[in-house]
């Protein structure tokens, strides 16, 4: 329900001057009440991060846009489900994790574009593009339930038990994805 407490995220800045004054529990308040400012600057703390989730599931950058907004329309639809139980950047990346998943099933047997030069707001700045790219496209050759842990795992900082929860799974099945990812994502990166 939309007034439960609200745990903060420290780890990530605020994007806003709205938010920067208001914190999370005041703002889900307010958008709760049909205030779209308020979600803005609720969310925008959380954009990259949910893009990259969305990117990295989806592998592509047109389904990634695609994720995104559904699952911001999601998020701005289900406010008043949103009980207070976890932090409010967990429960987005979840929704956006959803998306993209949706988008993959429902586009598995088109061909998946390749990410745009223009995307390098994920370049880690260690490497270059072309890692990045690499990565994306080893990703892409992981089975979708096994990359979506991976995912959640490595780029949402999601606990073991999270995953779980979001995923309908028992911790050990997790561990069993997880590792088996981190398998397959080897081997494809071996064979690039």
């Amino acid at each position: 329900m939309c007034t439960a407490g609200v745990r903060r995220d420290a780890s990530h800045g605020r994007a806003t001057s709205l938010a920067m004054a208001t914190s999370d529990s005041d703002l889900l308040a307010r958008a709760c009440s049909g205030d779209q400012r308020a979600f803005e600057a609720l969310v925008a703390p959380h954009r990259r991060t949910l893009w990259g989730v969305c990117l990295r599931i989806t592998g592509s950058h047109h389904l990634a846009e695609d994720a995104l907004q559904d699952a911001l329309l999601a998020a701005w639809r289900n406010l008043a489900r949103f009980r207070g139980e976890s932090a409010v950047s967990t429960w987005l990346y979840r929704i956006a994790s959803n998306a993209a998943l949706a988008q993959v099933r429902r586009r598995r047997e088109e061909t998946v574009e390749a990410v745009p030069e223009t995307a390098d707001e994920w370049a880690d700045p260690q490497h270059g593009i072309a890692e990045r790219d690499r990565v994306t496209e080893a990703l892409r050759q992981v089975p979708p339930d096994f990359r979506e842990a991976l995912v959640l795992r490595e780029y949402g900082d999601f606990t073991y038990e999270q995953i779980a929860a979001h995923q309908g799974v028992g911790v050990q099945t997790v561990k069993s994805r997880l590792s088996r990812a981190r398998t397959a994502l080897r081997a494809a990166l071996a064979e690039s």
